[in-house]
């Protein structure tokens, strides 16, 4: 059974995070032949400029996903490219359906504000610090923190983290396991 997940590229992510959560999955999908991760820009400019000047190429355009055959979402931080997502119609609508539905959603540092304005944000959840301003729940001091379908992380250096709590959640444990290990992940304790 296929499982499809959409990483957003909205001008102004943080690339750090982008390329943690994007690496994870993408080496998830060697070891599991029915994950598919979705790169999209929000419009038809595939390039997309990061928060730090790094430009990446997106693989799609938002237009091309089918959104109603995704399992989850995971949306990378970076104050301007969460404001681009938080103001994008579309995402907030992807979200409030997949999590409807009991799939996934999830963000990485101050993208926990747009789970917030699309209104799935409830109970704990993780982010970075001062982001939690204003939202709904409780920001916990944890590098990822799952709550039901929402899974929440705090920021740059926690994203192959948050990666791997993805992989866990689509994939299972076998792959988690060897990918924690794989990525020397033991050696950061």
């Amino acid at each position: 059974m296929s499982k499809k997940i959409l990483i957003p590229l909205a001008q102004g992510f943080e690339e750090a995070e982008f390329i943690g959560i994007a690496d994870v999955l993408k080496r998830a999908t060697q070891m599991d032949e029915n994950l598919e991760v979705f790169i999209a820009s929000l419009d038809e400019e595939l390039l997309v400029k990061g928060a730090n000047g790094i430009s990446i190429r997106a693989e799609f355009n938002l237009g091309q996903i089918d959104s109603q055959n995704l399992d989850a979402i995971a949306l990378p931080g970076g104050f301007e490219g969460m404001n681009n997502l938080k103001n994008n119609q579309e995402i907030l609508q992807i979200i409030k359906n997949l999590y409807a539905q009991g799939k996934i959603v999830a963000a990485i540092c101050a993208s926990p504000i747009v789970l917030d304005a699309a209104g799935v944000l409830d109970g704990a959840f993780t982010c970075y610090p001062g982001c939690e301003v204003g939202l709904k729940g409780q920001r916990v001091q944890k590098a990822v923190n799952v709550n039901k379908n929402v899974i929440t992380s705090a920021g740059p250096a926690t994203a192959i983290l948050f990666g791997l709590e993805l992989v866990k959640a689509l994939c299972g444990d076998a792959i988690y396991q060897a990918l924690y290990e794989g990525l020397q992940v033991p050696l950061t304790r």
